[in-house]
């Protein structure tokens, strides 16, 4: 049974850049829903017991036929929200460092630039969606956008940095203006754990 991941802050911690409702919504009523349909959907299938979120989505194919979408569905919600929730942090540092920033400027041109496609990706989004940093089957760094609770691991790559663009993640303080939600993320990225993420995806290699 898949249970809810605890936040490493407070709902109020990311004020003024997500207010706390939408934080306190989001996490127990939004990502707590996608794990009870998830668990509802795994009930059928006891063989399936113990497999992890990423081992499900990973072998996708695998996974029952009857039950396949219901895991999309709320397994990417589950593993997509998990993820967020991990890279989020209040009194963010502005950029990452080392490894990762090197292979930033190195794939985009500059960190500034790296910042405008991804505001652009995350903008392209039509209705509910995600925008991702992912490292690619390559290694290489590259921009995505998925429709829905549609995951990155779903596809065999890594996801580096995430965006949630559905409207329940910013309405109740944003309503229609996603993109100051989306320059408001720049302000609260835990960069440093951003930065771990890409070192284990990349195996330390850092020349992306």
């Amino acid at each position: 049974m898949f249970k809810l991941p605890p936040l490493a802050y407070k709902y109020n911690a990311l004020e003024p850049y997500i207010d706390a409702a939408t934080m306190e919504i989001h996490h127990t009523k939004h990502h707590q829903a996608y794990i009870d349909k998830l668990n509802a959907a795994l009930e059928s299938h006891p063989e399936l017991e113990g497999k992890t979120i990423e081992a499900l989505l990973g072998d996708i194919g695998k996974v029952p036929e009857d039950i396949r979408q219901a895991v999309i569905n709320h397994g990417g919600g589950h593993a997509n929200h998990s993820f967020f929730w991990n890279i989020l942090i209040p009194n963010a540092p502005p950029k990452p460092e080392g490894a990762l920033f090197a292979s930033i400027e190195s794939t985009f041109g500059s960190f500034d630039e790296f910042k405008k496609q991804f505001t652009d990706k995350a903008m392209g989004v039509f209705g509910s969606g995600w925008a991702w940093l992912i490292l690619d089957k390559e290694g290489k760094l590259a921009l995505k956008r998925y429709s829905f609770q549609n995951s990155p691991l779903m596809y065999g790559v890594s996801p580096i940095l995430g965006l949630d663009v559905w409207e329940h993640a910013y309405y109740l303080k944003y309503q229609n203006r996603r993109a100051e939600y989306v320059e408001a993320f720049w302000h609260i990225i835990n960069w440093h754990e951003v930065e771990k993420i890409y070192t284990v995806s990349s195996g330390g290699n850092s020349t992306s």
